[in-house]
Parts: structure tokens; sequence; C-alpha cells
């Protein structure tokens, strides 16, 4: 599975996470410790809010460990909140259109988990994208398919993370009817620009690794510790939504078919 960061505080260099401590989002893309795989290589990207609404990126198919100009970048860009991904791809392509995280208007979308029996449901699903956002979709993972899906409903009037949630809830809807017995997991995490949402669920109790680390002048979250400091790190329970504005941390419960059926 892939891993992930999302930062949200006062401005810092990428490279401050995304390559400097000992367990950097760069060393996890060879050396994960919570993953199936600890090499996810299949790609990279980073996302960063700066002076204007929409987001910056640079994704990439090489694997972030090898990869000069990430480190480049990195080192000079400077942002209040960002995401960094690097991925392990599950039975999609590897090229830059399926690298996360993926960008829309003002919105941020990173995820890492798998819907059980894609292909089985990867028709039906897309057929629920409205015609609005379709013409976005350039790649053909499920992670952006949830991305877009999730817009759908904020263009409706939900709440993104109650969004988020009802996407989920979409999907596994589909898997039911295709009767695969292959779970739903997810952890992803979704921004504006102000607000960050983060989410960690599975339809069995093997949710993807989650961790939430609050310091007096940031919020770092995480699919692994990036550093020693363990004492900072508190794993989230599974089903478990994290909200982060203006440096408050709200942890709650969510239920996905409920917010399916909102």
């Amino acid at each position: 599975m892939c891993r992930f960061l999302a930062y949200s505080g006062v401005p810092v260099f990428l490279e401050d996470l995304v390559a400097a401590p000992c367990h950097s989002l760069i060393h996890q893309s060879l050396h994960a410790a919570e993953a199936k795989t600890g090499t996810n290589g299949d790609g990279f990207g980073v996302g960063w809010y700066g002076d204007r609404p929409e987001p910056g990126q640079y994704r990439e198919v090489r694997p972030a460990w090898s990869d000069e100009n990430l480190l480049s970048i990195a080192r000079q860009v400077r942002s209040s909140l960002f995401f960094a991904h690097v991925r392990a791809a599950t039975g999609t392509a590897t090229t830059r259109a399926n690298c996360h995280p993926f960008a829309h208007g003002r919105y941020l979308f990173m995820h890492n988990g798998q819907i059980g029996g894609y292909g089985l449901i990867r028709r039906r699903l897309e057929s629920l994208i409205p015609d609005s956002l379709y013409g976005a979709r350039v790649g053909t993972t499920d992670s952006e398919a949830l991305f877009l899906l999730t817009l759908a409903r904020i263009e409706e009037g939900m709440a993104p993370a109650q969004a988020l949630a009802g996407s989920l809830g979409d999907a596994l809807a589909l898997m039911r009817q295709a009767g695969t017995e292959e779970p739903l997991r997810c952890a992803a995490a979704l921004s504006d620009g102000e607000t960050l949402h983060a989410i960690r669920w599975a339809s069995d109790d093997k949710p993807p690794s989650l961790y939430v680390c609050q310091r007096s002048d940031s919020v770092v979250v995480a699919s692994e510790p990036v550093d020693a400091a363990r004492e900072c790190w508190q794993a989230l329970a599974c089903n478990a939504l994290v909200t982060v504005r203006g440096g408050t941390v709200t942890v709650s419960s969510i239920d996905v078919g409920l917010a399916a059926a909102a």
C-alpha cells in the first residue's frame, strides 16, 4: 500500500518532512514499516498551497528516492499546508496521471488503500461521477474516482468529510452488489487549503495505518511516524475522522453507510 503525509501549521519547507527526518516519506518509499510491502516505488507526488487558492503540484512516475528534482523542490518550497505521497500501485498503470495527490480547483486529495474487486465495479462507480466533473478524470485509479465523487457531493452542499465518507459508501454498496469478498480499505486526506480532513476506515478490521502528531505550531497526519519522537504520534482508531483547522484538531467516528445514504 502507499504511504503519505499531510502537514498543516506554520510554514515549513517540504524537505523538513519529505526528506530530512530519519523515517521521512522518501525513506518510506524504500523502507515502509507498516505496509504490506516495504517498497513504494510506483511514482510519487507533492501538492502544496501558496499565495494562490489553487494548490501547486509535482508528480512523477520515478521512485521518490531517485528523483533529484523532488529534493530540489522540497528544499525551496515552503508552505503552511501540503500533501506528499509515495505510491505502490494496486492494479492500475504507473503513469503520472495516476500519481497522488490529485488536484481540482482548490482541493487536494490523496488515498492509500483499495476498493476490493475494483475491476468488477469500475464502470458503475465511474457512472456516478457527474458530467460536470467527469472531464477532470485523467487517470484510471479508484482513488481519483473517489475524489471526483467526493467533489460532486461537496458541490451539492455536503460537508467535505461527510462527502468523502459518502463516496466510500457508494463504493461499498457497489462492491456488495457485485458480490466481492475483498475488503474496502481507506486512509485518505482531503483539503481546500484551509481545513484538512483525514479518514481511516475499512470494511474489515485491517484499515491502513494512520497517525496524528500535534505540536504547538503544527499538525502532521501520516501513514507512519516520520521521526523518532514517538510519544507525539497517536494512531487513529479504525473508522475515525480527523479534522484540522487553525491548529485545532477534532477526532470523531464516522459511519460510511449513513453518510452514503444522506
